[in-house]
């Protein structure tokens, strides 16, 4: 079996004149693993993030909630910081997350059911879940 290829074995690296030598980096991306599923990971990923489901409120929280709209909407020229906790939706899967947004209420508009806050954040009244702040310690 060896002796198939003693004639050749002794010859130096053949060098074309015509094209240039690929650089080392490009030789081992040759070799590199193929990736016959693309995506597969990202979707497997997506798949096992979580998401929390909505709290549906039930009478007493939406009369208490309502309460302290009545009370924020009284107050909103004297700027008070609340903190306002809501769901957010998740874009691409069932479910969302809960977040909040802290600081003072610039409108609070009851037609489209939407609070804007002095820096720019709209919250949709229907997914609030809470409203604290100093305002309402009258209220606990």
């Amino acid at each position: 079996m060896n002796r198939k290829y003693n004639e050749i074995m002794g010859l130096p690296h053949h060098v074309s004149k015509t094209r240039p030598q690929m650089p080392m980096s490009d030789r081992a991306a040759q070799f590199a693993p193929f990736a016959a599923l693309t995506g597969y990971d990202a979707a497997i990923k997506e798949t096992g993030r979580l998401t929390d489901e909505r709290i549906e409120l039930d009478v007493e929280a939406l009369s208490a909630l309502d309460m302290k709209y009545q009370l924020l909407m009284e107050a909103l020229d004297e700027a008070p910081e609340v903190t306002i906790t809501y769901f957010q939706p998740d874009e691409r899967k069932a479910g969302g997350k809960y977040v909040s947004a802290v600081g003072a209420v610039k409108k609070i508009d009851d037609f489209e059911r939407r609070i804007t806050m002095r820096d720019g954040t709209r919250i949709p009244m229907d997914d609030v879940l809470s409203i604290d702040g100093e305002l309402f310690s009258s209220l606990e």
